[in-house]
């Protein structure tokens, strides 16, 4: 059986757009490899209607079961191909193969890690708000705290700057060397950021702290911010032919088409803001431009 839709990426657009669409009536098959970055947060305060905050992984949890009312189809799999075929798409987990009318991506970005850090310490200070992602999700939460950005260049400077709103102590410390041109130095300057040289490594958490070595000697935050960049998971639509740009972030226009006809991308994975808010938007434009695409083709009737 054909799908209406095959959604990719199970993060908080592809559950939008899973529940739009199967209220259009639309037959949707979901693909979930379980590696959603909003399974990360601890606790949400950006997303509306929640007073107190919600934890990612329940936040997720709540939009499938509200998807699965709806009748959606959810496979746990990672998706290896997306083939455009005559007037449809055949999507493939290994050698399992379906195929649908239309596919929306929503496989988002994963983020750069500090190098050295394992995986057990990594959890342990994401939990506890010693290690810290997204500036504009829980700058809040670090209000006149002591703060530390992992990163050099432009990258690791519009962090700190930004950073420097909630707090007056904000550390830049290179992964490696800076690298920082006059301008960026003056302005880290200007606004009072500390700048540290790295390599930075032996990480531990010592009471609430995150602590951790650097070429100046031992130092510790409340949180620390890694800006170390991302990669964006947009292979599979870009070996399906689809435009990107020169960071990987899919080419989309304003109804979230990419070049490829039938191929649809929403969430972190397009060029924007990287925020749930944001890829929930897009996805109900998304998931509506899919319907109107199908109706136009077939006209949809009860």
């Amino acid at each position: 059986m054909i799908e209406d839709c095959i959604i990719v990426g199970a993060g908080p657009a592809g559950l939008t757009a899973a529940i739009y669409l199967a209220r259009f009536h639309l037959k949707v098959r979901m693909f979930d490899c379980g590696s959603s970055r909003a399974a990360m947060i601890p606790r949400t305060h950006n997303h509306a209607g929640y007073p107190g905050g919600i934890p990612g992984p329940e936040l997720l949890r709540r939009m499938r079961d509200q998807a699965a009312e709806f009748g959606v189809t959810r496979e746990e799999c990672r998706v290896t191909e997306i083939e455009p075929l005559d007037g449809c798409f055949r999507i493939s987990c290994g050698d399992r193969n379906w195929e649908a009318r239309t596919v929306l991506l929503a496989t988002g970005v994963i983020n750069h890690r500090p190098e050295g850090m394992d995986h057990a310490l990594h959890d342990a200070a994401l939990a506890g708000g010693q290690l810290r992602y997204c500036p504009i999700c829980d700058g809040y939460e670090v209000t006149d705290k002591r703060v530390g950005v992992i990163g050099t260049g432009d990258h690791g400077m519009r962090e700190a700057l930004f950073l420097r709103g909630y707090t007056r102590d904000v550390t830049l410390i290179a992964p490696g060397v800076h690298d920082l041109d006059d301008a960026c130095r003056a302005a880290l300057d200007d606004a009072g950021v500390v700048l540290v040289e790295g390599p930075c490594g032996d990480y531990t958490i010592d009471g609430n702290r995150l602590v951790l070595d650097t070429a100046e000697g031992r130092v510790a935050f409340d949180s620390v911010y890694p800006a170390l960049g991302s990669t964006i998971r947009s292979d599979l639509a870009v070996a399906a032919g689809a435009a990107a740009t020169g960071e990987g972030c899919l080419t989309v226009d304003d109804h979230m088409r990419t070049t490829v006809p039938g191929l649809f991308a929403a969430g972190d994975v397009v060029l924007g803001l990287d925020q749930v808010s944001n890829a929930m938007g897009q996805a109900g434009v998304a998931a509506t431009t899919i319907r109107n695409a199908l109706n136009d083709a077939t006209p949809l009737r009860r």
